[in-house]
């Protein structure tokens, strides 16, 4: 029996997705659980497992295509009979996924009077269904050139907004682990993966005119150069020896912290204070951890000792740790620390957090540091350990820079940027002498921090990182 698998909804809310990587081709086994395909949502990268045992019948989205929630992205043949008895319970599994429309003649909750039942959520193999009526999207307007991945086991498929009846369509590239039938007689279909088009197209060939020779047709990166060299097809105008402009679609992780960034800028009042620390006694205690046993297997930087000299001022000031509530109009003290680290990945700026980081001794706080910074870089963050956060340390002296005016993170009152350590004269017992000096940058909430609270926050801060033992005496 062919089951088609249709894209869950992995977070609270998830409306859409980007196919990034596929882990199987068709033909491929597959088992319950086995992670098929990897998707970025706009908040981390997803791996998705299948529900079912089976033979892959086709990839029905391509890498780098984004798909909405409920769309199907992957046919697998069960083996098991159609009806009743092969539908089973890996077919419920793979169902509660997506949302169902109501059964004919159910009336709606809420309708002709009749009271809203309390809306519960019922938890599947991965993420949770999107809520029937929740999200609201328009029609999404494919490029002409797009039908269904496979066309040999769906010919008349066509993508939802895709191309109007009667309108020429191409066949999807096929990736190496997707098979596609060859161009049938009186239809424009180009076989072509998608770095060929891209050569075809600086090249300025045109790919209808081009004969392919590779598998089931396909037009090979071989056909493009022989065809482009031996002139044996028209060529478009040649491209502009220089691009002065290239637009690059805003979408993931990026598109999610644009908005983010924008509704904090506008909705929290910021003020930002700097302080200028002498880090000399804080460098030289990260020398003497880095020798200790309890630190062998663990990456000992100075962004530990800012963590834990945050961590200290958290617990000396509770309201720099705190929500403001603008629906309640209440201030959220927050009695625990899950502690931010804003972190550079190649898909953007994310802000996982370490969970419970006020109750972690230091060798647990470093393991939890790299853990999370590992994890990020990697692309493997997800949803959950971004969300929750109630403080947030930026370490913008990686990139070389004393300091900034950060912007604060959704949902918090405070975010520490801790710049570069250099060597600086600096004035020490009355004597001019080199120092490794930081600046510590610290934005804040006006609405709940002020300037009082703010300075003694990052002065303490500050006294910690220019003698640590202070940490001790103060935690």
């Amino acid at each position: 029996m062919r089951r088609e698998f249709k894209l869950p909804d992995v977070g609270e809310g998830l409306t859409e997705a980007e196919i990034v990587r596929w882990h199987v081709k068709a033909g491929d086994d597959v088992k319950v659980n086995q992670i098929v395909v990897e998707i970025e949502t706009a908040k981390s990268i997803v791996e998705l497992p299948i529900p079912w045992d089976g033979v892959v019948a086709g990839l029905l989205a391509d890498e780098g295509q984004t798909v909405d929630v409920g769309a199907p992205i992957i046919a697998v043949n069960t083996g098991e009979d159609d009806g009743p008895a092969g539908a089973g319970r890996v077919e419920a599994l793979a169902d509660d996924m997506v949302p169902k429309p109501p059964a004919e003649g159910a009336v709606e909750p809420g309708a002709h009077g009749s009271p809203a039942p309390k809306e519960e959520r019922q938890a599947v193999l991965v993420g949770y269904g999107v809520k029937t009526g929740a999200t609201k999207r328009r029609t999404r307007k494919q490029p002409a050139g797009r039908i269904a991945a496979n066309p040999v086991a769906n010919p008349d498929r066509v993508e939802v907004g895709g191309p109007r009846a009667g309108q020429a369509v191409e066949a999807p590239a096929p990736g190496p682990e997707v098979g596609a039938a060859p161009a049938m007689p009186g239809r424009v279909a180009v076989l072509a993966k998608p770095p060929v088009r891209k050569m075809a197209k600086d090249l300025g060939v045109d790919l209808t005119a081009v004969t392919g020779t590779g598998p089931q047709g396909s037009i090979t990166r071989e056909d493009v150069q022989a065809a482009a060299q031996e002139g044996e097809v028209v060529t478009a105008a040649p491209r502009p020896a220089l691009q002065r402009e290239e637009r690059i679609p805003v979408k993931g992780v990026r598109k999610m912290t644009a908005q983010a960034m924008v509704a904090s800028a506008f909705t929290a009042p910021h003020a930002t204070e700097f302080l200028q620390v002498d880090m000399t006694r804080t460098m030289e205690a990260v020398q003497r951890l880095r020798a200790l046993p309890e630190f062998a297997e663990v990456k000992v930087s100075p962004l530990l000792l800012v963590a834990k000299a945050v961590l200290t001022g958290v617990g000396r000031h509770p309201m720099i740790n705190s929500a403001w509530d603008e629906e309640a109009q209440e201030i959220v003290v927050k009695h625990y620390v899950n502690l931010g680290i804003a972190a550079a990945t190649p898909r953007g700026l994310v802000v996982p957090n370490v969970k419970g980081a006020h109750e972690l001794s230091l060798p647990d706080l470093a393991r939890g540091l790299a853990e999370l910074t590992e994890t990020a870089r990697a692309g493997r963050t997800q949803p959950a350990e971004m969300s929750a956060g109630t403080i947030t340390i930026t370490n913008v002296g990686v990139f070389g820079v004393d300091g900034g005016t950060p912007i604060l993170n959704p949902g918090e009152s405070a975010i520490l940027a801790f710049g570069q350590v250099r060597d600086m004269p600096w004035v020490v017992d009355g004597e001019l002498a080199v120092r490794k000096v930081t600046t510590l940058s610290l934005s804040f909430d006006h609405r709940i921090v002020d300037g009082e609270l703010g300075s003694l926050f990052l002065r303490d801060v500050g006294a910690m990182l220019e003698d640590p033992l202070r940490m001790l005496a103060w935690s």
